[in-house]
């Protein structure tokens, strides 16, 4: 049971819907004491008007279609510069180092940002979220395209990584909004698995555009993309977001009703009703939550704290940042030791990209059927942990993949063996991150886009220093060293994993036990 699932308060635990407040009688009358009881709620079934789990197959199937190809814009726009860069840097008189900073930047904000989209949504709701942010996105495309200084390219940059980071984080929450636990692992699949295709597409795109229009058309083209991912959300779109099922809006609204009580209730007993118990509340005035109750950090300390969301972070972004490194790296390689132009290194690429998508939905399915057993097994009750068995299987075969890959490239040999290296660490690497963010929402019920905003501040924070460190290490140990490295570090990710499924249960209890004791007091 997760910390969020419990709450305190006179008569029953702190209700997932909106609490109301109950007058006990007049000022002058004689209240009865009230013993706190407490009681285990699932915030995450919480009842709710126009419930998105009870939503038709074919309206899901559409939400999660919109939010996955959405999703594929993160991707796409973070390397769909690349086969541009040599133009942009003749063109706008800029260095190499400064094109390597519009890049670095791009996947430094594009992973942090999302912490505050996060405490926007669950304050706000999430369609809001996703029309604001392709707004954001447009915009900053349309500048990059006519920008003529190398100082505004990087940063309409920026924006264009502030706009185009919240589906990743937002669409997680989004998924967990509508469909149970069980569901999840082949969801999170082909959720996760879109944009991955990103990298491969954007080289291919990004080298076409380039050669045949020249650089600014990649940048027209992300506002086209950003115009019809806007349209589909604007009037395709349900926002699934219900407030009674967000920990981190009734952590803000427990905080305001009690501040209003105390003031329109001095010296009058307080009850707080239970409604999901099924005890009907008083109508209050509608409390309405603005911006300045949003403070993402509360929230992400609360991720934090427990140890098993951390080990899981680490596990996660080093998934992450291996398969950025790889994607930037074999770029170089292709075109310096093979002589490819860039439309044939995107195609290469390619390999990398159907095998992560195909690692992903596969590895997403095979841990739902793992969940769905181990539940079975367990009288129906489940936890958590059981998401993370189906990832062992991989765990064999992920560092010989990328070890292989290391030395085809280092001995140069034919390219089909690349591809064929490539495919099979996309695969490997998929089947065991996909388990990874579906366990991270899993484990943090009621606070899914949070952890999930947390999770991509880890992976953006990694995949900047493996952007940064990729070409100097490259250069003095060649690919062979360098993914060996990589192997080992992948090896480490798989042990945290291993020593969540190990701990991680315990260590969750523990927290739960904290958080309860704290509420009595």
């Amino acid at each position: 049971m997760s910390g969020s699932e419990l709450r305190s308060g006179p008569r029953s635990t702190i209700p997932p819907l909106e609490s109301a407040v109950e007058s006990s009688g007049d000022v002058g009358k004689q209240a009865k004491a009230i013993t706190p009881v407490f009681e285990k709620l699932d915030i995450e079934h919480a009842l709710v008007d126009d419930d998105p789990r009870n939503w038709s197959p074919a309206r899901k199937w559409v939400v999660l279609v919109i939010i996955s190809a959405a999703s594929m814009v993160a991707g796409l726009s973070a390397n769909i510069q690349n086969p541009a860069n040599q133009n942009i840097e003749q063109d706008l008189h800029a260095s190499p180092s400064e094109i390597s900073w519009s890049l670095s930047c791009f996947i430094l904000v594009q992973g942090n940002f999302p912490l505050l989209w996060s405490a926007i949504s669950e304050i706000k709701g999430r369609k809001i979220v996703y029309l604001l942010s392709f707004g954001i996105f447009a915009i900053g495309s349309t500048v990059v395209a006519v920008s003529h200084s190398i100082g505004l390219l990087i940063g309409m940059r920026i924006m264009q990584a502030v706009g185009s980071s919240a589906v990743i984080t937002i669409g997680a929450g989004t998924l967990a909004d509508i469909f149970d636990p069980a569901e999840r692992g082949t969801k999170f699949g082909l959720f996760y698995g879109a944009p991955l295709l990103g990298p491969s597409i954007g080289a291919i795109l990004g080298g076409g555009l380039t050669q045949a229009f020249g650089w600014r058309a990649v940048f027209w083209f992300l506002v086209i993309i950003a115009g019809l991912n806007f349209l589909s959300f604007l009037f395709l779109f349900k926002d699934t977001f219900r407030r009674e099922r967000s920990s981190t809006y009734q952590t803000v609204l427990k905080r305001r009703t009690a501040e209003r009580a105390l003031k329109s209730h001095s010296g009058s007993q307080l009850t707080v009703i239970n409604a999901a118990a099924g005890v009907e509340a008083p109508p209050l005035k509608v409390i309405k939550l603005s911006l300045r109750d949003v403070n993402p950090f509360p929230p992400i300390w609360l991720i934090l704290r427990r140890k098993n969301n951390v080990a899981i972070l680490f596990s996660s972004c080093l998934l992450f940042s291996f398969s950025f490194s790889i994607t930037y790296t074999c770029a170089r390689t292709l075109a310096s030791t093979y002589g490819y132009d860039p439309l044939t290194t995107g195609l290469v690429l390619l390999s990398f990209g159907i095998g992560s998508i195909v690692g992903s939905v596969l590895g997403g399915r095979w841990s739902d059927k793992k969940f769905v057993q181990l539940r079975a097994a367990n009288d129906g009750e489940s936890v958590p942990e059981m998401r993370l068995r189906s990832t062992t299987v991989a765990m064999w075969f992920l560092p010989p993949s990328v070890v292989g890959y290391a030395w085809v490239c280092e001995q140069h040999v034919n390219v089909a063996a690349v591809c064929v290296m490539l495919f099979l660490a996309g695969f490997f690497s998929l089947w065991i991150y996909s388990s990874t963010l579906a366990y991270i929402v899993d484990a943090n019920v009621g606070r899914s886009s949070t952890a999930v905003a947390t999770n991509s501040a880890f992976r953006g924070l990694a995949a900047f220093v493996a952007a940064e460190v990729a070409i100097p290490l490259q250069d003095s140990i060649g690919d062979g060293g360098m993914y060996t490295l990589w192997a080992g570090l992948l090896l480490i990710s798989e042990l945290l994993i291993l020593l969540v499924l190990w701990k991680g249960a315990k260590w969750r209890e523990e927290v739960v036990a904290q958080e309860t004791e704290r509420a009595t007091r």
